[in-house]
């Protein structure tokens, strides 16, 4: 970590650079007026060469006063934002560090580095980007390389050097597809939610263990997380009596689509087994209680929170914290019905 004799670069040395004057320098950062998309570039290329980090941030670094922990999410209402952020919020105050809340909403580049600008102007020690969907991530791109940061999301691995806390979500659909295999179902057929670019790795896991089992892999169905859209996608499966297990890319999906097969008159498992995604406190009490795959939103949080933590303690490597999360078999799952 930098020291008091670190010489930190101020506004000043960003118009110098940029060749303009503080006052744009600041109306770009903060986006209070708008400024030419030339002059915007030059400004960001002046910030990134130098490393510069707005006042706030700046000073909390040079002074070692390191109070305030950013969380940058793309929303803080569905249930895995919120317990993780739950999980951080936890584990600062035990530390004895405060935390502060931005959501971001918007996944263009600019609007995002206005957000994450605005956040660095307080006095931010570190900062952890909830990597759970697009907004998410470019907030992680665009975030200035001095800051000390820690991205939390799913997958067994990542691309970069930025640190990290996991669940590995790849490994959680491989079991849940070989679980349905395992039973005796011909294929599973899966409900996936929204993509960022790329396939999720609980989609990732679902088709490698298809492939490594050697069956058909069905075409993917394609959803958004809310119950509604898995009733819709419910609906069409009912009409079907090909599908007889489906993984859903999460709880909601998941209790939609059984709403609609039993609008249908279609019955789960006996008809249809059908796996969630996530664990949420209400599916263990639906009718039938929802066999899913069980994420540690709260841990990982938590384990966010102590990877940042010791990047702050001036450890300069510091490994990935990856979790595996664990199938919770209840009464939505069976073996098939043999076919007459």
């Amino acid at each position: 970590m930098p020291t008091k004799s670190v010489k930190v670069p101020v506004l000043a040395d960003v118009a110098a650079a940029a060749g303009v004057s503080v006052p744009t320098v600041s109306r770009v950062l903060t986006g209070a007026k708008p400024v030419s998309h030339e002059v915007q570039q030059r400004v960001r290329r002046a910030v990134d060469k130098l490393g510069y980090r707005p006042n706030g941030a700046a000073r909390a670094l040079v002074s070692g006063k390191r109070t305030l922990v950013a969380v940058i999410a793309g929303h803080t209402s569905g249930y895995g934002y919120a317990r993780t952020v739950e999980g951080i919020e936890h584990s600062a105050r035990a530390a004895g560090m405060e935390v502060g809340i931005t959501v971001v909403e918007s996944s263009d580049p600019e609007a995002v580095r206005r957000v994450v600008d605005r956040v660095l102007i307080q006095a931010v020690a570190g900062t952890v980007i909830l990597e759970f969907d697009r907004p998410g991530i470019i907030a992680g791109q665009v975030m200035p390389g001095t800051v000390p940061l820690v991205v939390a999301g799913g997958g067994a691995r990542r691309a970069g050097s930025r640190a990290c806390a996991l669940i590995d979500e790849r490994a959680g659909g491989r079991e849940a597809t070989q679980y349905l295999l395992g039973l005796g179902h011909r294929t599973v057929h899966h409900v996936a939610g929204p993509t960022m670019g790329k396939h999720s790795g609980r989609t990732e896991g679902w088709r490698a263990a298809l492939k490594s089992a050697g069956v058909e892999i069905p075409e993917i169905m394609h959803a958004t997380w809310e119950a509604r859209s898995g009733h819709a996608c419910g609906e069409q499966i009912a009409k079907r009596r090909d599908v007889t297990a489906v993984l859903c890319g999460n709880d909601e999906i998941a209790v939609g689509l059984m709403r609609a097969l039993s609008d249908a008159g279609r019955k789960v498992p006996e008809d249809i087994s059908v796996i969630g995604f996530d664990d949420q406190p209400y599916v263990e009490m639906w009718q039938p209680a929802l066999t899913t795959v069980r994420q540690d939103f709260n841990d990982l949080g938590a384990r966010a929170f102590d990877v940042l933590a010791r990047i702050l303690a001036g450890e300069r490597e510091v490994p990935a914290s990856v979790a595996t999360p664990e199938l919770v078999i209840r009464e939505s799952t069976a073996r098939p019905r043999r076919r007459r």
